[in-house]
């Protein structure tokens, strides 16, 4: 988005790596509901699986399955809700949510068709720079459509468009420290 990186070519995203519970279900999610073409199988030692989804631009989403996984807990290795349902935190280091890129034009069509298919899909949530970050109705200043659904296993999924151009006024906010955190304590 206009943005270049003067230390590293980067071209996007090889793949981000989640943890499934049944492959064969991820497989009749990913490729059979989002369409993504399953294009590398791998058996690892100790009889896991890495498998690899295109999903689109050269970038995959790839799943492990590992037969001794432990399952995920809502809201700590993921969200336990969509984005206007609730608290979206998750715990640091895990993967709060996956955001595919979609065309604009297409993007109001592509939530029909995903509701069509049996998907629980959120409403459409126009992101701006007000202070509750969602407009209630699109604007010039909207800079991201989404909605969000969930996969198999719960992993947070995210259709996004991008609405408008970034510059340097969209970068203002000072970065948060960790001393600035507030990290419940466990009760005994």
């Amino acid at each position: 988005m206009g943005a270049v990186n003067t230390e590293f070519r980067l071209g996007g995203i090889n793949h981000l790596a989640l943890v499934c519970s049944d492959m064969a279900r991820t497989i009749d999610f990913y490729s059979g509901v989002l369409g993504m073409p399953l294009i590398k199988t791998i058996e690892l030692p100790g009889g896991g699986q890495h498998f690899f989804f295109d999903c689109g631009g050269g970038d995959c989403l790839a799943f492990f399955w590992f037969p001794e996984a432990p399952d995920g807990v809502p809201g700590i290795s993921a969200p336990a809700v969509k984005p206007g349902e609730g608290d979206l935190a998750s715990a640091t280091g895990s993967m709060n949510h996956v955001a595919f890129h979609v065309p604009v034009q297409e993007f109001e069509e592509y939530r029909r068709r995903l509701a069509a298919k049996g998907v629980d899909v959120s409403p459409i949530l126009d992101h701006d720079d007000s202070p509750s970050t969602v407009a209630r109705e699109f604007h010039p200043g909207v800079f991201v459509r989404s909605f969000y659904f969930s996969g198999p296993d719960g992993e947070l999924l995210e259709f996004a468009c991008w609405t408008r151009s970034f510059g340097p006024e969209d970068v203002t906010h000072a970065p948060r420290t960790a001393a600035e955190r507030r990290v419940p304590t466990a009760t005994a």
